[in-house]
Order: structure tokens, then sequence, then C-alpha cells
């Protein structure tokens, strides 16, 4: 078994010609949303290829080690950037390929009109986890 994450991107601006940005979504369609995607985890908590996952809120901040004294921090990232990490999840699987097979299946979560929002899922596997990356 090998551990993968799966990270959400927010884009602010529209990826593709299936893409409406999430703030100009209904209320329905954001429900539907999340709708799918809690079931898609629901579905890998039985199979057991389910670690976890979380939303993250758009605010945040940026923390650096600042020498001594206290941390350098800046305000950041912000809702109105054009990409913003939206949040994760991290899944158990026996290959590369049921890692990518999961990710393209998320990837089709509905949005806005209920059209698959074909969302690029950044797919990484934890150190020290095996992989099969073929090109």
């Amino acid at each position: 078994m090998a551990k993968y994450l799966f990270l959400k991107h927010y884009r602010g601006a529209p990826a593709s010609v299936n893409d409406v940005p999430m703030d100009q979504w209904t209320p329905a369609e954001i429900d539907a949303h999340m709708k799918y995607m809690d079931d898609f985890a629901d579905r890998l908590k039985e199979s057991g290829e389910y670690v976890a996952s979380q939303a993250l809120a758009y605010e945040g901040a940026w923390v650096r080690y600042g020498g001594e004294g206290e941390p350098a921090i800046t305000d950041g990232p912000f809702a109105e950037t054009k990409d913003l990490i939206a949040g994760f999840m991290i899944v158990d699987v026996d290959s590369y390929e049921r890692a990518v097979e999961l990710a393209g299946e998320l990837s089709a979560a509905p949005g806005a009109g209920g059209r698959p929002i074909h969302e690029w899922l950044e797919l990484r596997p934890f150190m020290g986890s095996p992989t099969t990356v073929t090109e």
C-alpha cells in the first residue's frame, strides 16, 4: 500500500470551458459538490482506501523563520487570488494507477449546472511510499 495526497486547488478564474468560479455557484450547486465529495470519501472508507480529508479556509498567513525573536508573518493567501489550496484528501492504495483512477473520479465533482468541473488535482506520493510513476 502507498499513501497519496490529492491536493485540491480553488481557481478564482475558470480553468476550462466547463469551469465557473465557485463564488458564482448557487447554494444548491455548492451543496451538490460537497455531497459528491462526502459520498466519494464514504465509498473509500468502505474500501479501506481512505485516510483523511479536509476543506481549508480561504484565509491564512505566510510564516517563516525570522532569525532572532519572533517568526516573520505576512498576510495571505487571499481568496481573491487565482489559485488557492482549497482542501486535500489522503488515500492509501495498492498502486499509482489506482491513485490516478481515484483522482480522475474526484475531478469529476459537479460544479455550476451540475456539470463535472474537470478540475486538475495535484497527485503527490508521500515520501518513502513506493511509486510506479510512468510517462
